[in-house]
């Protein structure tokens, strides 16, 4: 069974932030403005809110959500994503072995774990991320905008590592952004997402071909650029 978030909200003290459901079969894309939800959305699988919001979360999967074992993450930035002083051998928390196993599984040489994050490239520190992410084997990766930060030629290297990894490992995915570029091809449904709601959901190519909104019209009009994306 895929996961199939049936309810979240996420509640401030005077207002509802986030009021969403959607079924993921095994990869969805949530694409919103900066505002809409999209982290708290994350930050929700990872049971990671602020103390201060109050939410509720309802899910259909074989699976409990845990953090750092049923549940990875990919962040935005690799570059800020680990400590530049440790060496990526030690930011790993699993036998050497493992760790050369999961670098030659998303395609690094094995000598780069003795070496400080500073001296990898992006495409390079990304990569180790993923491997970090998919070395607790977890039933659902979640992906927050992971290749903004980098280059055209290893953004495209980035998305096709998930899609092959994702064929293999047979993880649910949850991937966010603002371009519908770096989903279109990867993941099968799509929910667009202004205010804290999913103003249009379903399969992605139908969502692409035949919007019912007209707030996913005009984004698909303007090649979902970031400057589409107004209140």
């Amino acid at each position: 069974m895929s996961l199939t978030c049936r309810s979240l909200i996420v509640e401030s003290i005077d207002k509802v932030l986030l009021n969403v459901s959607f079924e993921n079969q095994k990869s969805y894309a949530i694409i919103g403005q900066s505002g809409s939800g999209k982290s708290l959305t994350l930050k929700a699988f990872l049971g990671m809110l602020p103390d201060n919001l109050k939410f509720s979360l309802q899910i259909d999967c074989d699976y409990k959500l845990q953090r750092g074992k049923t549940v990875s993450i990919v962040p935005q930035n690799p570059f800020t994503a680990l400590s530049p002083l440790t060496k990526i051998k030690k930011q790993f928390f699993i036998q050497e072995e493992e760790i050369i196993r999961y670098m030659e599984l998303v395609g690094l040489d094995k000598d780069l774990i003795y070496r400080f994050p500073s001296e990898l490239s992006g495409g390079q520190l990304q990569r180790v991320i993923i491997a970090m992410a998919l070395c607790v084997r977890p039933k659902l990766l979640l992906l927050d905008e992971p290749t903004t930060a980098l280059d055209k030629e290893s953004k495209n290297g980035i998305l096709k590592l998930i899609k092959e990894l994702q064929k293999l490992d047979n993880f649910d995915m949850l991937f966010v952004t603002h371009d519908i570029s770096t989903v279109e091809n990867l993941c099968q449904r799509v929910g667009i997402l202004k205010e804290g709601r999913i103003l249009e959901d379903g399969d992605m190519k139908e969502v692409l071909n035949n919007p019912k909104n007209s707030y996913t019209r005009e984004l698909i009009l303007s090649g979902f650029e970031k400057r589409a994306f107004r209140k």
